[in-house]
């Protein structure tokens, strides 16, 4: 009353209605009233007292419903990156050619066993697919079932491992994974199916960067978080990385993305 009372009085555009939506009755009642003056008005969501993302309102049947999360991307977007992707990937497996067969006779030179080595990873909407990258490890090494990762002066990793390591040249076959269309030239990156499950249980977000498909490399790689992840901390701003990522993806941050990768991407002290 006292509000009707102030608002006859002065100039008001516009009344927020805050209070919890389960007391409806006091919703109705104060919503009856105000809808009795020349006034906006506006009831306030109850979500943001749960902490529930808001992506702004929708409508089907006629219905308001409250967007907690949609497609990263869809309709333009998909074909954009698809052309994206395959073109790009095309040019680059032509244009590194190559180094690729260099890359090769050097493996095959420094040990026994085969170029390539494949490995199970979780890609989009966490389908497993079988990662492409150049052979690094000796072939006798102990197939850890927990997969552990590569650490500095690691016994497992051949002599030009180490360099395809440090300068991220044993991840170009995944240019074959992108023509295939199971990953994208820029994305979270996969990781093990082993560390993908323990850190879903730590890291409540974990699983979202599978929205969208696994990429060579990706926003968190070109700021440094790439590599052995030591804490559970350091894996979690990675995942945040990845997420900003998703939630902002355009053409143009991916060739932002793809010419940093140029300069500083390629080698890291955290790579070995």
């Amino acid at each position: 009353e006292d509000l009707l009372v102030f608002m006859r009085n002065n100039r008001v555009d516009e009344i927020i209605v805050a209070v919890p939506w389960r007391d409806d009755g006091e919703v109705h009642a104060l919503t009856a009233k105000l809808q009795t003056i020349a006034v906006d008005v506006k009831l306030c969501p109850e979500e943001i007292s749960l902490g529930l993302p808001n992506l702004g309102y929708g409508e089907i049947a006629g219905i308001p419903m409250l967007k907690l999360s949609e497609r990263p991307l869809s309709g333009w977007s998909v074909f954009a990156k698809g052309i994206e992707d395959r073109v790009l990937a095309t040019l680059l497996l032509i244009g590194f050619s190559p180094i690729l067969l260099l890359v090769a006779v050097a493996i095959k030179l420094n040990s026994k066993g085969p170029v390539l080595f494949r490995q199970k990873r979780y890609g989009f909407n966490n389908n497993e697919f079988a990662v492409l990258k150049f052979r690094t490890m000796r072939e006798d090494a102990p197939l850890d079932p927990g997969v552990e990762q590569a650490t500095r002066s690691d016994p497992r990793v051949t002599m030009i491992g180490k360099i395809l390591r440090r300068t991220s040249l044993d991840e170009l076959p995944q240019l074959i994974n992108v023509i295939r269309g199971e990953m994208s030239l820029v994305g979270p990156r996969p990781h093990a199916v082993k560390h993908n499950e323990e850190y879903a249980v730590v890291i409540n977000e974990y699983l979202s960067r599978h929205r969208v498909k696994p990429g060579i490399t990706g926003w968190a790689q070109v700021n440094g978080f790439r590599g052995e992840t030591q804490t559970v901390d350091l894996m979690r701003q990675r995942v945040q990385h990845d997420l900003y990522y998703i939630d902002n993806w355009s053409v143009l941050f991916d060739l932002r993305i793809l010419v940093m990768m140029l300069f500083v991407g390629f080698i890291h002290r955290n790579a070995y």
